[in-house]
């Protein structure tokens, strides 16, 4: 690829084709971009050639075939055996850039990034926030950390389901905007379930004070998707936080109460009757 940046006739390459990597898939592909896909789950082929990718019958061979890859897989287990020694993606060839959109530990992709480097592999991290109706939409914002020149023309890419691209920084630094973010949003999800616990016990009108509470100085994103965004994953952003947290020797007290307060919150959602009972 030289330094010049991505166009649509090269190939784009997604690793796992679940709630956010499938829409991704679709926008790529219909925004003219040749895209494989694959996933661990060989029943998720019919959608994604609905979507109008290809399926690749495995990562390797997806790899060989790309000039970008994203990885959208679930795990930091996941994505090491993805890019470790003698993992799939080494197959790839010097100057693909991949792109780790999984939430994993900053210390991660600047490990593997560094080992990669060696094979002529940019690895890069390019977190996604908004969720998945945004996802849908094609709408997300995309944290990028990796240098200017692989950001750049990795961009083109990112632009096809991402309204809105922030360099952060060096790799790993899109995984700390992520887990900043988390901690932000899971802490106003936590406010949001006991505020609006207190007024139902006082008897207001809960759906016409959410409503008010938007146009108020507390407006934010949990309180705006009240109800239809999932806590599957609150628990698991949260123990990045505090492991980054205890590396860096910063106490974050609010971050470890509202990790408890979410383990306690994702089996009932948002049934407020249930709360603190």
């Amino acid at each position: 690829m030289g330094r010049q940046n991505m166009t649509t006739k090269q190939t784009v390459g997604v690793i796992g084709a679940g709630r956010m990597g499938t829409p991704i898939i679709g926008h790529l592909a219909r925004k003219g971009w040749a895209t494989l896909a694959c996933d661990v789950d060989a029943a998720r082929k019919d959608a994604v050639t609905q979507c109008g990718a290809r399926w690749a019958a495995d990562p390797a061979s997806l790899a060989a075939a790309s000039e970008a890859i994203l990885v959208c897989v679930g795990y930091d287990s996941e994505v090491r055996t993805l890019l470790s020694d003698g993992g799939a993606l080494r197959k790839a060839k010097p100057g693909t850039i991949i792109a780790i959109l999984s939430t994993v530990h900053p210390k991660t992709v600047q490990d593997l990034a560094l080992e990669c480097g060696a094979a002529g592999l940019h690895v890069v991290d390019s977190t996604v926030c908004r969720g998945g109706e945004a996802a849908d939409l094609g709408t997300l914002l995309s944290f990028v950390g990796g240098s200017a020149e692989v950001v750049e023309r990795l961009t083109p890419v990112l632009r096809a389901y991402s309204a809105d691209v922030v360099h952060t920084g060096g790799v790993g630094t899109a995984q700390v905007a992520k887990a900043v973010n988390n901690l932000i949003l899971w802490a106003c999800l936590v406010a949001d379930h006991e505020g609006l616990a207190l007024a139902k016990h006082y008897g207001a009108d809960i759906d016409a004070l959410r409503k008010a509470l938007l146009i108020s100085s507390c407006a934010n994103g949990p309180l705006e998707k009240w109800g239809t965004q999932t806590m599957a994953w609150a628990e698991d952003d949260m123990a990045i936080v505090a492991e980054m947290a205890a590396e860096a020797g910063i106490a974050l007290p609010q971050a470890g109460v509202n990790r408890e307060i979410c383990r306690a919150l994702k089996p009932r959602r948002y049934k407020l009757e249930s709360y603190g009972r």
